[in-house]
């Protein structure tokens, strides 16, 4: 039987509910090892599972590792007041399990893979300067949401943590909302990026989540995981277009690249006191963005799709301009030919 404590039930968040262990098991056929979407499959400390509710909902399952959240009421406090955060830039937290030593989250699955995937392990076509803006935006956008309801932090920001959703727009994942399990780590990429004050006093701060932003604005410019002071060495030698993906050569303005390298070094300064806010980064960010619709590198569609109904179903008004349309619409044909279901590739960060 799910823990409850007291008679809190009432109190769960609109679009929350606790599930039974018996109900996520049934969810991801008994936690089968096809279902498993975690980064580093099953040997990620946490996994996560794609799973799917009676009434066809899909949904994604992290399954904590037993020695995490020792104490089942500060699970249930935490994994409710993230899923009070409701916004159409997160991948949001709809439920959690508490039974036993078991601990598990519930959140909306994102059927098109990671910001890392796109960004860093692409196979068709690299992400387009369009859509990294959007990336930047809309990550800033989350994160602001968040703070201005009291979460501040965020655990552990990175590529992983950005998901795509049914019609190809980047959410940020709920997950790195929650609060310090028992094994303590806040970030687990390499050393050198990691926030110093971190490093320091082992402890997150609001600026930290800052300085993670920072380093994915490198990520985006270059199309590689830059250590940030390799990067800041490059921007004060005034060498900034040696960080420039080669792939976005033409397709990007000067000004728009400079305010990019110019905001990222903001955000990766050594003193927590000399980087925005992430109020500041919207303000920012929402000029440069060119236009308001953005295709991405992916059919929006989750389901099986042939090349004659991808080319029937983009549209030459929304996605594309004026004479390109034609040479478009060709190169979109040899996209996703296998008939994979794109909800067959999600992948999600273990941490």
């Amino acid at each position: 039987m799910a823990l409850l404590i007291s008679n809190e039930k009432a109190a769960l968040p609109v679009g929350f509910r606790e599930y039974s262990l018996d109900q996520l098991r049934a969810a991801t056929s008994g936690f089968c090892t096809d279902n498993v979407v975690s980064e580093h499959g099953e040997k990620a400390f946490n996994v996560v599972y794609r799973g799917k509710l009676d009434e066809d909902r899909f949904i994604a399952v992290k399954r904590f590792n037993r020695s995490a959240w020792p104490d089942p009421r500060q699970f249930l406090e935490e994994a409710r007041a993230v899923g009070q955060l409701r916004s159409e830039r997160l991948a949001n937290l709809i439920g959690c399990c508490c039974e036993g030593n078991e601990r598990l989250l519930v959140a909306e699955f994102m059927p098109n893979e990671t910001l890392s995937k796109h960004l860093f392990h692409w196979e068709n076509q690299h992400m387009k300067w369009a859509m990294r803006l959007r990336v930047t935006l809309y990550l800033a956008q989350a994160l602001d949401h968040c703070s201005s309801r009291g979460r501040a932090l965020y655990h552990d920001l990175n590529a992983y943590r950005i998901l795509f959703d049914q019609e190809g727009n980047p959410r940020l994942s709920s997950y790195g909302l929650m609060k310090n399990s028992r094994d303590g780590k806040s970030y687990s990429t390499n050393l050198a990026f990691t926030p110093p004050e971190y490093l320091r006093t082992g402890r997150v701060i609001p600026e930290s989540v800052v300085y993670s932003f920072g380093t994915l604005l490198l990520d985006l410019l270059s199309g590689k995981h830059i250590p940030p002071t390799h990067a800041l060495d490059l921007i004060r030698g005034k060498n900034f277009l040696m960080l420039m993906d080669s792939c976005l050569e033409g397709h990007f303005s000067n000004n728009d690249g400079t305010e990019l390298v110019r905001l990222a070094s903001r955000c990766l300064q050594y003193e927590p006191r000399e980087r925005p806010n992430v109020k500041s980064l919207v303000t920012a960010l929402t000029p440069i963005q060119k236009e308001t619709e953005v295709c991405s590198n992916f059919s929006p569609l989750s389901s099986p799709i042939s090349c004659i109904q991808l080319l029937f179903y983009i549209s030459p008004i929304t996605c594309f301009d004026g004479h390109s349309t034609w040479n478009a619409v060709l190169e979109t044909k040899n996209i996703n030919t296998s008939g994979r279901s794109m909800f067959q590739n999600g992948s999600y960060s273990n941490t």
